[in-house]
């Protein structure tokens, strides 16, 4: 909820794209500075403990933003701290996130799990892209982000009472011994940085797009906050719809068919270059929703299955790192692009961003040919 309602929380008090720009990107140049660091701390201490921290800072910066909005004395510099705030709880939870899942469920489990996993996440991003839009457009964007904040102490709650096997650490080393040890493993598969580096450009255009040039485009020609929520709506119904076929589909090349599902990424853009009608955009955002969570659970069921599970939290946050480090200059310099180049060549770079990594990613004779890890059950007879 919280980037759509800042979006157009910033909009309304600014008027500004560079400064929706600005603010959205202070959250990911905090996280990009301190992913590293989760990514250790979830190695070496409790990751329940991580997420749990992530999960109260979060809340806290959240409840402050909605203040300051609700009062209308909202100063973007203040914002910018508090949004970085949020940036920090994403790089200590996410990292613990994806370490804790072998910890939770069997290894034969694994895409099952994530592709359950995926699917909450989906079904919540899009009920709460839409929600965001429908109270903005109702109330106001802080009572939205207000919302937002009390979803982070139930999860905080939640994961409070996970039952997990113990945690496989790596021998206790001082954190920049553990930083290398996470980057050799990380470097040991070329499909894995290949993809990381394709990511890194993919993301600058997709945030720049979503978080700042879509919000734009639904104020100026689509009916405003209330029509941007039906396109993220239907992105997130699009997730979902991906979290079902990924709990039920085989796939024998993850991440040929992962990279092949990036491409769909372009068309919500694609559709914004006129702007199309609000349906065909949510359409569109649909369509890119499927392609994203197939993408995300045999990336991450990947990951679980050829990475060291010592190493699991290191290794996603430099997966996460690579992947955002550019992000937060997407985001930044698309207010400024549109205002200097037009929304036309704007959207024409971003869809440029995603298609031509994606294709130079497919040549990388380990991402068309890594096949899936497959595991033998157990006979009812066996010890």
């Amino acid at each position: 909820m919280a980037p759509i309602a800042m979006a157009f929380g910033v909009l309304e008090q600014t008027g500004s794209p560079k400064l929706v720009g600005w603010v959205i990107a202070s959250q990911t140049a905090a996280q990009v500075a301190m992913q590293l660091f989760g990514g250790a701390i979830g190695d070496r201490f409790s990751r329940r403990r991580v997420m749990i921290v992530g999960d109260l800072i979060a809340a806290a910066s959240q409840a402050s933003m909605a203040l300051l909005l609700l009062s209308r004395d909202a100063p973007v510099p203040l914002l910018m701290v508090l949004m970085a705030a949020n940036g920090v709880a994403f790089a200590l939870h996410f990292p613990a996130a994806v370490g804790i899942v072998p910890q939770v469920v069997e290894r034969e489990r694994l895409q099952p799990a994530n592709a359950l996993l995926s699917l909450a996440q989906s079904t919540a991003f899009g009920l709460g892209g839409a929600t965001a839009g429908v109270i903005v457009a109702v109330a106001s964007a802080g009572w939205a982000i207000a919302l937002d904040s009390l979803t982070f102490i139930a999860s905080a709650l939640l994961i409070h009472g996970l039952r997990l096997r113990p945690q496989v650490r790596a021998a206790s080393t001082h954190l920049l011994a553990e930083l290398l040890e996470g980057w050799r493993e990380f470097i040991a598969h070329r499909w894995l940085w290949a993809i990381v580096a394709q990511f890194s450009l993919v993301m600058a255009a997709w945030n720049g797009g979503l978080l700042v040039i879509g919000p734009v485009v639904a104020e100026r020609s689509m009916g405003g906050a209330a029509a941007w929520g039906w396109v993220t709506g239907s992105l997130g119904l699009g997730l979902v719809t991906g979290g079902v076929i990924g709990m039920r589909v085989a796939v024998r090349h993850p991440m040929r068919v992962g990279t092949l599902c990036v491409l769909t990424f372009a068309l919500p853009l694609a559709l914004l270059v006129e702007p199309s009608p609000v349906y065909a955009v949510a359409m569109g955002a649909y369509v890119a929703g499927i392609g994203a969570e197939l993408f995300s659970v045999l990336w991450n069921t990947t990951l679980h299955m050829h990475v060291a599970p010592e190493a699991l939290s290191r290794v996603s946050a430099y997966d996460v790192l690579g992947s955002i480090a550019l992000a937060p200059l997407g985001v930044a310099f698309a207010g400024p692009l549109v205002e200097g180049l037009g929304m036309h060549s704007t959207l024409g770079i971003g869809i440029g961003l995603i298609v031509v990594p994606t294709l130079i990613v497919l040549c990388v004779p380990e991402v068309w040919s890594l096949r899936a890890v497959t595991i033998q059950s157990k006979s009812i007879d066996e010890p």
